[in-house]
């Protein structure tokens, strides 16, 4: 009787209407905390800019490099940060986290063809800086002053070939070391005050 009892009960909590617990090994998407801007605003911001300085992201996936970027791009005076719609990370909670709140400040423009907004900005007077290991010249020997956006590649992969081609120069960071990079966000963090460093009044 006890034995019949139970199995009624285990069939209550198991079976008939009763949803399946959720799965802990499968992550729900995230969630998109702040709204990225479209090509209309990036036009606004280039009429507003006499001497634009910007951050290109080609597919970054992490969110905590996205993060990092962005807090970094907001210390270094960035105008703005574009970045394809599709095979990129949004501003997520986790972003705007590890961001420090920069992901508030500075623009975060989503475009859906990249190497066609680097064309318009290529139109409007913008010089394109992308860092690549294949280039043969430094960082520290390229002229980062005026009108410029730097181009920073995907986690793994680096830069897609149609944004490389893009490009009016590539540059390299020198590595000493036995590893062959650096992590994007330390990246982006080495060129942008590069450019900071050469865009100060002297």
């Amino acid at each position: 009787m006890k034995h019949g009892k139970r199995r009624e009960q285990e069939k209550g909590h198991h079976g008939g209407g009763r949803e399946a617990r959720e799965n802990r090994h499968v992550k729900p998407p995230a969630e998109i905390v702040v709204a990225s801007l479209d090509e209309d605003d990036l036009d606004a911001i280039l009429a507003e800019q006499p001497v634009p300085f910007l951050l290109v992201l080609d597919c970054v996936q992490d969110p905590h490099n996205l993060g990092a970027i962005l807090r970094t791009a907001d210390g270094a005076g960035v105008h703005a940060v574009i970045a394809p719609r599709d095979k990129q990370v949004a501003i997520t909670e986790t972003v705007r986290r590890v961001s420090v709140g920069a992901a508030d400040h500075v623009p975060f423009v989503q475009v859906t063809n990249l190497a066609r907004t680097m064309e318009r900005l290529k139109k409007a007077g913008v010089w394109i800086v992308g860092t690549s290991d294949r280039a043969e010249k430094s960082l520290y020997q390229l002229d980062l002053k005026g009108p410029l956006a730097l181009v920073m590649g995907a986690e793994e992969k680096g830069m897609r070939r149609l944004t490389e081609e893009n490009c009016d120069f590539l540059a390299k960071l020198p590595m000493a070391g036995r590893v062959e990079c650096l992590n994007v966000s330390v990246s982006a963090g080495v060129c942008l005050y590069e450019a900071v460093r050469q865009r100060l009044p002297q």
